[in-house]
């Protein structure tokens, strides 16, 4: 798989506005099985953090009121990224957050946003439920620290999608898993991933295995 920034947010809200900004950036570099960067910092958008959000995250209005301002982290961010290919878990509430901190700079995005918990809900049917940390320990992936921060919730959603990759090419016969692919498969209805998957593989069946929570192997910087 090509290489991919995998983000994650901290924000004071679902949806971003002039009273509800972000306040934590993280994104780690995904590419061949191996997280091979980091950007995280906190980000100063000049409002104060609501008290249920600090007990949620832990980020306090004291830790933003230190920390650079948006547009500086944000443009850092963006260059950090550049064109690389994009993916979050719950990947819509994390796009609207960049798209708006973006615009903020008056840039775009030019890139394609993944979503693992959509590709999750294809992949992994079995799984109680698909929130980050619950595929985490079902699955047996890596704890990456506090749940509600932005680094250790980016490297949770780098680790489920080298796991959804090896779904991919263990029980479905998938040769190159591409950052094009997950995004074309997250659209497809579950009832329909089978058939989708043989077209991709230009109509050559392949017997898919058991699933077995845990089996990805263990990876790390």
């Amino acid at each position: 798989m090509e290489r991919i920034a995998v983000i994650d947010f901290e924000t004071t809200g679902i949806s971003p506005n002039s009273q509800c900004r972000a306040t934590e950036i993280a994104v780690v570099m995904l590419e061949g099985g191996q997280i091979v960067g980091r950007y995280q910092s906190l980000m100063n958008a000049g409002l104060p953090i609501p008290g249920f959000i600090a007990s949620l995250t832990g980020i306090t209005t004291a830790m933003v009121r230190k920390a650079p301002p948006a547009a500086q982290v944000m443009a850092e961010v963006a260059e950090f990224v550049g064109t690389t290919p994009l993916l979050a878990h719950n990947a819509s509430f994390d796009q609207k957050f960049w798209d708006y901190e973006l615009s903020l700079l008056r840039r775009e995005r030019s890139q394609s946003f993944a979503c693992s918990m959509l590709l999750a809900r294809r992949l992994l049917p079995g799984a109680p439920n698909h929130k980050l940390g619950t595929l985490t320990r079902w699955a047996n992936l890596p704890h990456t620290g506090q749940a509600h921060r932005a680094m250790a919730d980016a490297e949770m959603a780098a680790n489920l999608a080298q796991h959804l990759a090896e779904q991919l090419r263990e029980r479905h016969g998938v040769g190159e898993v591409s950052h094009r692919l997950l995004c074309n498969l997250q659209k497809v209805p579950a009832a329909k991933l089978a058939e989708a998957l043989l077209k991709h593989r230009g109509g050559a069946a392949a017997p898919i295995a058991p699933a077995a929570p845990g089996r990805s192997q263990r990876w790390r910087e």
